[in-house]
């Protein structure tokens, strides 16, 4: 398993927007990747954080946890995003985090099978945006993994 370290590095030098972002891997395992983000790089006009960096966040966190997941596997695949929903439910004045979950983890061994036999599958997985220790947010999205030869 890649560790917390080598999973931020990777982040900030596959996806420079999330150097930008000074985001940092707080915990990364299979089951669930917190990611987290300061306020000032990510603070709009009103002085809350700006919803495309909590989007971001999610999105960050959500394949991150898929990367890590097919990389236990044994799998080299590209994931991209194919589809995705967020939902803001209060403004967030400081730091923030998103933590992701497989949507549906039951459904994990059809989505190998899948990927294995036709060399691309889809997967829904979610992130909860974390301020203040409450949920301020819930980001759901549909990832596409093509098998890498």
């Amino acid at each position: 398993m890649i560790s917390p370290r080598d999973l931020e590095a990777y982040l900030h030098e596959q996806i420079p927007l999330s150097a930008a972002m000074e985001v940092s891997v707080r915990s990364a395992s299979a089951e669930a990747v917190v990611l987290s983000a300061p306020l000032g790089p990510n603070i709009n006009h009103k002085r809350t954080a700006f919803g495309g960096s909590i989007a971001t966040l999610g999105i960050l966190a959500a394949w991150s946890l898929l990367h890590l997941r097919l990389l236990e596997a044994g799998l080299r695949c590209e994931v991209v995003i194919q589809s995705s929903h967020m939902d803001y439910d209060k403004p967030i004045t400081g730091a923030f985090e998103a933590r992701s979950a497989l949507a549906e983890p039951e459904g994990w061994p059809a989505f190998l099978k899948m990927l294995t036999r036709r060399k691309a599958a889809r997967i829904a997985v979610a992130s909860q945006l974390l301020f203040e220790d409450g949920v301020v947010g819930r980001f759901s999205g549909k990832f596409v993994a093509f098998l890498v030869a």
